[in-house]
């Protein structure tokens, strides 16, 4: 590609999913919004608006039930709990994801077991779990990490032979398909978040997907304080928390969801466009393509080769800060495990409970049985997307990093 200087000037601003210039709020939802206020019902468990967005979603994904909570964080919890683990049962999991979906595992007295990523994907294998499951393996959560799927066809045979049910973390793979299709839909439990930065948003929010009408009946549940509405003897049937979703918040997901589509349309029209554009800058590679899948493109990231670009991801952030274009190297400064929660066991006063219930197998995290995840949170390098970007933004963004990679190049 041919570095076009005009493309580096600072006074082309990139749409930030922070503030409103990344984000596609409109008519629809403030329309909707005041719906919902003068309904004069802001309670989900007496208004409309949250119930339609559910109706809505499930018809979009396909699948029977769709369930509206608090947070990403919230629907994995929701999830967990309707897995229901034995105090001490292990849930695998991956390093390279948000402590919120990890803590929730805690939370239910089970025990997070890490299983080592694939370095391109950044995603869990079969291969990875198979060499961490064990008798008292209870679920696997599998994370479709930056929106692109992971490899579920392989996983969920695993999971089929050992009778582990499977939960997808979809937090950041809205739309995101794999051959069998909707990330999602095809497995025990699907996660979603509506956080502030995702394909679309409600500030904080989540949403679970499942066809198992029981697994369902146990989220409602969770997520209601575990309350039975409409029952004839409602009681608290067991431990829960109110995990609801506001009116005001569901009328905004309603607004957001008819908008779906387009905004992964928009963000993936333009990876690829990126994707060509960076096709023969050295030291890098652009996201890897899933096989008989569509990534979704929550965020575009670059594979930094340390040996062309010293001082590797780093190196190019700051390079890239100085032309104005903001980046995040690692993602996640470290594996999940080596946080205090993890490495020192910090949970509930002195008691390190639950992880005194655990195997000392599972709480194995030496460097050498992870060499995937370091390896991509060493070379990986984040940038911002958003449905904003038009091509303008694409094209200074490609310029941009095309100059910051050979200057960098050039000095090794």
């Amino acid at each position: 590609m041919q570095i076009d200087r005009l493309m580096l000037e600072k006074t082309i601003e990139f749409p930030d999913d922070q503030a409103a210039s990344g984000r596609s709020f409109g008519r629809e939802e403030m329309d909707l919004l005041e719906q919902a206020l003068l309904s004069g019902t802001l309670t989900s468990t007496k208004g409309q608006f949250v119930k339609s967005f559910e109706q809505r979603f499930a018809a979009l994904h396909g699948v029977r039930h769709a369930l509206a909570c608090a947070s990403g964080s919230a629907a994995v919890h929701c999830a967990v709990a309707a897995i229901d683990p034995e105090p001490g049962e292990e849930i695998i999991t991956t390093p390279i994801t948000d402590m919120g979906a990890l803590t929730p595992i805690l939370f239910q007295g089970a025990i997070p077991v890490f299983a080592d990523v694939d370095p391109r994907s950044y995603n869990l294998t079969a291969d990875s779990i198979a060499s961490v499951i064990s008798e008292r393996t209870r679920a696997i959560v599998v994370t479709h990490l930056f929106g692109h799927p992971a490899e579920m066809a392989a996983i969920r045979e695993l999971g089929e032979k050992h009778g582990i049910p499977i939960i997808e973390d979809c937090a950041q793979a809205f739309l995101a398909e794999t051959a069998d299709g909707l990330v999602g839909t095809t497995e025990s439990i699907g996660c979603f978040s509506l956080q502030q930065g995702k394909h679309i948003t409600t500030g904080e929010g989540g949403v679970l997907t499942t066809n198992d009408y029981a697994l369902y009946q146990r989220m409602k549940l969770f997520v209601n304080k575990a309350w039975g509405y409409g029952d004839p003897q409602p009681d608290h049937y067991f431990l829960a928390l109110n995990y609801r979703l506001s009116e005001l918040q569901g009328a905004v997901a309603l607004g957001q969801l008819e908008k779906l589509e387009n905004n992964v349309s928009v963000r993936r029209k333009n990876a690829q466009l990126l994707s060509q554009l960076l096709a023969d800058v050295p030291g890098i590679e652009t996201p890897a393509s899933p096989s008989n899948s569509r990534h979704s493109y929550w965020r575009y990231c670059l594979d930094i080769d340390p040996g062309l670009i010293p001082e590797g991801p780093d190196a190019l952030a700051n390079a890239l800060g100085k032309m104005h274009v903001s980046s995040a190297p690692r993602y996640i400064q470290k594996p999940a495990f080596e946080c205090a929660v993890f490495r020192d066991r910090q949970t509930f006063g002195n008691s390190r409970w639950p992880f005194t219930l655990a195997r000392p197998e599972a709480l194995d995290y030496r460097r050498e049985r992870f060499p995937g995840a370091y390896r991509a949170l060493e070379r990986i390098l984040v940038l911002p997307w958003n449905e904003r970007y038009l091509e303008i933004h694409v094209k200074r963004l490609a310029s941009a990093i095309e100059a910051a990679c050979r200057d960098l190049a050039g000095r090794a």
